[in-house]
């Protein structure tokens, strides 16, 4: 089997209200960069792979200022309304036997050891697989008035996280396929939805994110661990 080719889909479209900012909360700054720097950077520097897509809104004025719009690996393409629809945008643009590792613009922790780990999943399954981590506290389901309902049993239940990597045909055509756009929520959704059979890679619970105000503080934090842990390194 020949080594398969990498490339990478960012969906940079959204907008992000519930951060409170006035712009979207990919280009927040945290550490001096914004924040869809800091997810771009492990995958850009990565020499296996070969091309990274990012999807923006038509009215996008902040990402072609960045430092990291000129790089060689990287291609912008329009985004669409929903999360769904970027995506489905920026995988047209990539080879159809790529595998595409779909990450969130605002998930900065992400680090090259879980990249790694979905990389060498594929080169030795010929298959895609999600990164996740396992939930560790209690869990509880509520009614519509916040009342709880029962206890979860959290046995197998995980957290789903980013980049899910899927070979780019059968992501094209698991997403295409669904009629119901607004049932797909990630990427392995629509796998599942196409019948298709998910793989869990166990990632870092650090690999958090940015969704509301405190989260900045947190990937704050991490970044700043991360930058002193290669520093020391070096």
């Amino acid at each position: 089997m020949s080594d398969p080719c990498f490339s990478v889909v960012i969906p940079a479209a959204g907008i992000g209200k519930r951060v409170g900012a006035d712009i979207p909360k990919q280009y927040l700054t945290v550490l001096d960069s914004t924040i869809i720097e800091h997810t771009l950077k492990p995958f850009i520097e990565h020499a296996d792979i070969q091309r990274v897509v990012v999807s923006v809104s038509e009215d996008d004025q902040w990402f072609a200022h960045l430092k990291v719009a000129t790089h060689p690996k990287l291609t912008v393409v329009k985004g669409g309304k929903e999360r769904v629809d970027s995506v489905l945008s920026a995988l047209k643009a990539l080879p159809e036997t790529d595998y595409v590792l779909v990450h969130d613009a605002a998930r900065p922790c992400i680090q090259s050891s879980d990249i790694d780990k979905l990389m060498a999943h594929a080169r030795e399954t010929n298959s895609g697989a999600m990164l996740a981590y396992r939930v560790r506290d209690t869990m509880k389901r509520s009614d519509q008035f916040n009342h709880i309902k029962k206890t979860v049993d959290r046995e197998n239940l995980w957290h789903a996280l980013t980049p899910q990597m899927f070979n780019n045909k059968q992501l094209i055509d698991a997403i295409s396929g669904v009629q119901q756009q607004h049932l797909i929520t990630d990427e392995a959704s629509a796998i599942e939805l196409a019948g298709g059979q998910v793989t869990i890679i166990e990632g870092r619970s650090d690999n958090l994110k940015v969704t509301q105000s405190e989260d900045l503080l947190l990937a704050e934090f991490y970044l700043s661990k991360f930058n002193s842990l290669v520093k020391e390194k070096i």
